[in-house]
């Protein structure tokens, strides 16, 4: 094996080829949930403020461009649940800031649901990929709310992010509806806080 960094394998890539990649991805994302999985790349190129080959450089398929977008926001999702956690003035806080997150999160992948259930093999192992990321990072949420006192203990993280995820899904097509999704799913948050001895839970 060679002792020269890099010998043997890809170059790394430059600060602003990595920058393009993060905004293709962060471009698509939105598009994809306001457009469809099949809107036009120079589309998804505009809005990242990118060619159409830089595009196809780094996702040379439709679906590889899918997948790194889907990849890419379960791990944010994942960093983004110890920092909440280190910054936020308490536990409770954090849970209910990374639950909003997971709500962008769930409602890209509902832009996405036609090809994630398409059956195509290179889709498998995304559902797998969400579950080891994202359900320690809510379990460990859970915990230190459960630890702090502010939420009742023994809460079910994927319960916790089905719910979640049924709520987006119960939102009405179009605008005007009398559907606040975050509103809805700020209830469910602030349901979980713990109620105090001597107090009825319907009191």
């Amino acid at each position: 094996m060679s002792d020269v960094p890099g010998a043997g394998g890809p170059p790394p890539r430059r600060a602003d080829a990595r920058r393009n990649a993060g905004n293709v991805l962060e471009a698509a994302a939105a598009v994809f949930v306001t457009s469809g999985v099949d809107a036009p790349i120079r589309e998804i190129a505009a809005r990242a403020g990118v060619g159409t080959a830089t595009i196809y450089r780094h996702y040379p398929t439709r679906a590889d461009l899918i997948v790194a977008v889907y990849r890419s926001q379960v791990q944010s999702l994942s960093e983004a649940g110890p920092a909440l956690l280190a910054t936020e003035p308490g536990p409770h806080r954090a849970l209910a800031k990374w639950i909003d997150q997971f709500v962008d999160f769930v409602i890209t992948k509902q832009g996405l649901a036609s090809v994630l259930q398409s059956g195509e093999s290179c889709y498998d192992p995304l559902h797998d990929y969400f579950l080891e990321h994202l359900v320690p990072v809510c379990t460990r949420l859970l915990q230190a709310a459960a630890e702090a006192g502010e939420i009742a203990p023994g809460q079910d993280p994927y319960e916790l992010m089905r719910g979640v995820g049924g709520i987006c899904a119960g939102a009405p097509a179009g605008k005007g509806t009398r559907y606040d999704v975050r509103h809805l799913v700020r209830l469910l948050v602030n349901g979980l806080r713990s109620v105090p001895a001597g107090v009825s839970a319907g009191s």
